[in-house]
């Protein structure tokens, strides 16, 4: 303890406890947090000292400032802001499995919004060892328990130390590279820098990557779009004569189930179906569905689900499409595509706020001409979740802004009440309805919500049957991505009857399905349910194909699902991919039908390693078309780039009624049909919430676009 006192004192052994402490942090994120893979007492060594050559650098830099007035502060930002960004990992890592980039964090502004009740339920009680020190250093140094050392270190020795780090970090980085060849230049997973590097030295390798992405687009040309048309041109998959135009005229939904797995589908909860209504679509006669439908999505989450499904282009390989390009991307997404071709009005009904995931932004690019966000609802007290308005309440409050859409319409409704942490009072929503005691309350009260979810689709459909919109529609229902996350998984293993003892990988990459519908009413009985392989990129070309608008002139990664070209290698965005037989995770070949690993014949090696280049090939097209913003460049025949500045979110309800105006006897929308009355007493909902009185002025209000210059 006397020798603990004396260092504490000075410049040297203040930083050396620091340094040490950061380490404890560092390894207890390794070991209790992340899931870092490490196998062999050589990966162990090497996650042992990764966090010291980055760490002794980094604090090493207040030595630099010789006076104390400068050093100790200095010194203690860099703790406390290297202990921020390991802590912001942690919790990020807890959510989506994946650490944060450079593009997630200068994104982070535009999605915390709604993030709150989601950052707290994915905190622990050992936390508190993340801040403790923190506190008791300060207040140590605030009672002159730590004396501040007047003397300073000469600018040899801080060079000195910063030397002994960069050799340091030499090391382990050529240790890095021993039991892991390539690992600079093989980032297709992320885990392999940290585990290799560190959470700092891979933040630093992320943002040098991002500064190389921004100024290839400034320097991009159109040249460069050859080579992605090249591929997408012959990658076109020729559409199903007998499925094309079937939903020709159709006012189009697009109902987006929020964290929504296929496994959902049909399970019996204590003899309950968790989702009847749902079930009852995927079995009908009308309707087609995929079973081996998976999502696609990366660290966009949601933001990347909507991408694809609206351009047929992968989400970015670190961060948010929308988050980090969407503000001045070009895109060629269906609803310009849809109102161009087939003068389809179009809008986004959503019960958060507008900025959330830079939609705001984004849906001007893509040409959304509506977007029905939180300042549209009344989403006071206990209306709404941490993402939004409840979906019962959403569907049921979006009515007077549905019917009075001119049609045929092009609709999209993000469901939020289905998202981590799947916070709902059962009570309240449906007392009959008992889930499953897993010991884990994500896991558990995910059935609950994804019930509650059914329960609002059954209620919106029954007013579209009443109102006959329902007749005059097609519906395209998908899950964005998993629900239950990879470190979640094995407590979700006995409610499917699986050992977690037994658990593997695979099972992580075979819960990627998500369901995949299309709903079309009177189309002649002919659904049945695929196993066609496909995933979120497949959607828009198929879609399109079904309201008789071909695709072909478009860059579109996707193919059509229903034709005999379609391709069945579905690629995740981790560069993972997954067959009718095989699924390669990290580079190990499965098999489907026994879910171990496949002995393969030189002919299956040889294919598969084709489906590998072809899945890089994909992403990386994909990548440079939208880091480059390379269709800036492209106008296909007939489409006209999207003029976001007319798009304006404010005060929608007055323009649809200006349309109507302008009509008069030809307006097309419901209200108009209705004999200029309003549908809404043609709903009837059962949520609890509206037994309340609420007022106007608790309502969300949202910055006029206008007036923040979006």
């Amino acid at each position: 303890m006397h020798k603990l006192n004396t260092m504490k004192d000075t410049r040297m052994g203040l930083f050396t406890i620091l340094v040490f402490l950061f380490w404890l942090k560092t390894l207890l994120a390794y070991f209790v947090d992340f899931r870092l893979g490490a196998e062999g007492v050589f990966q162990y060594f090497i996650l042992l000292i990764n966090p010291i050559a980055t760490t002794i650098f980094m604090f090493g830099l207040a030595f630099y400032f010789k006076r104390s007035r400068f050093f100790y502060p200095i010194l203690m930002a860099l703790y406390i802001g290297n202990t921020v960004l390991l802590y912001l990992n942690v919790i990020y890592f807890r959510e989506f499995t994946d650490f944060m980039t450079v593009a997630t964090m200068t994104g982070y502004s535009k999605v915390d919004q709604g993030l709150s009740g989601s950052s707290l339920a994915l905190t622990n009680v050992h936390d508190i060892l993340y801040w403790i020190d923190i506190v008791i250093i300060l207040l140590m140094m605030l009672f002159r328990k730590i004396k501040f050392d007047p003397r300073g270190v000469n600018h040899r020795m801080a060079f000195a130390i910063t030397s002994v780090a960069v050799t340091l970090f030499g090391v382990n980085l050529s240790l890095g590279e021993m039991s892991r060849p390539q690992l600079l230049t093989r980032t297709f997973d992320r885990t392999y820098i940290v585990k290799y590097l560190g959470v700092d030295a891979f933040t630093i390798y992320d943002g040098i990557k991002s500064q190389h992405t921004s100024n290839m687009r400034k320097s991009a040309t159109k040249s460069e779009l050859e080579a992605v048309k090249k591929f997408t041109d012959a990658h076109y998959a020729s559409p199903n004569k007998s499925m094309y135009g079937i939903a020709k005229g159709r006012n189009v939904f697009v109902i987006h189930l929020e964290s929504f797995q296929q496994f959902l589908i049909d399970k019996k909860i204590n003899g309950q179906e968790v989702t009847p209504f749902l079930n009852s679509i995927y079995h009908g006669s009308n309707t087609y569905a995929f079973d081996n439908f998976f999502h696609q999505v990366g660290q966009g989450k949601t933001s990347d689900a909507e991408n694809m499904l609206e351009t047929s282009t992968y989400g970015l390989s670190q961060g948010s499409l929308f988050a980090t390009l969407g503000s001045d991307n070009t895109f060629q997404a269906a609803p310009s595509i849809l109102k161009q071709r087939a003068g389809y009005t179009s809008a986004v009904f959503h019960g958060n706020v507008a900025s959330f995931w830079n939609r705001n932004n984004v849906y001007k690019n893509m040409g959304y001409q509506y977007f029905f966000d939180a300042s549209y609802y009344d989403t006071s007290g206990d209306k709404s979740t941490g993402y939004g308005l409840k979906d019962k309440l959403l569907f049921n409050d979006s009515v007077k802004y549905l019917e009075r859409l001119q049609q045929p319409f092009y609709a999209k409704y993000i469901t939020v009440t289905n998202h981590f942490p799947y916070d709902l009072d059962s009570e309240d929503e449906d007392p009959n309805f008992k889930t499953v005691d897993t010991g884990d309350s994500a896991v558990d009260n995910y059935f609950v919500t994804a019930h509650y979810l059914d329960q609002s689709l059954k209620e919106f459909f029954t007013y579209l049957k009443k109102t006959g919109l329902y007749d005059k529609s097609i519906f395209v229902i998908y899950g964005d991505h998993y629900g239950i996350s990879d470190s979640e998984n094995k407590k979700l293993a006995s409610v499917l009857g699986k050992s977690s003892d037994d658990w593997t990988d695979y099972d992580d990459a075979q819960l990627q399905r998500v369901p995949l519908m299309f709903l079309i009413p009177n189309s002649g009985g002919k659904g049945y349910i695929s196993h066609t392989y496909g995933g979120e990129i497949d959607v828009l070309p198929t879609l399109m194909h079904l309201l008789g608008v071909s695709s072909k002139r478009y860059i579109q990664f996707g193919t059509d699902l229903f034709s005999s070209q379609h391709d069945q290698v579905v690629a995740f965005r981790n560069q993972d991919f997954v067959t009718p037989n095989y699924t390669s995770i990290s580079d190990v070949i499965y098999s489907n039908k026994t879910g171990k690993k496949a002995t393969l014949t030189a002919a299956q090696k040889k294919q598969l390693k084709k489906d590998q280049t072809k899945v890089n090939k994909e992403l990386s097209l994909s990548d440079s078309l939208n880091d480059k913003n390379l269709l800036r460049f492209y106008n296909p025949k007939g489409f006209k780039a999207v003029n976001a500045s007319k798009y304006n979110y404010s005060n929608g309800l007055d323009k649809e009624i200006k349309i109507e105006d302008q009509l008069k006897g030809k307006s097309t929308s419901l209200y108009s049909e209705n004999g200029d009355k309003t549908t809404a007493s043609e709903y009837s909902t059962d949520a609890p919430e509206l037994t309340h009185s609420s007022t106007d002025s608790n309502r969300i209000k949202i910055t006029n676009p206008d007036d923040s210059k979006n």
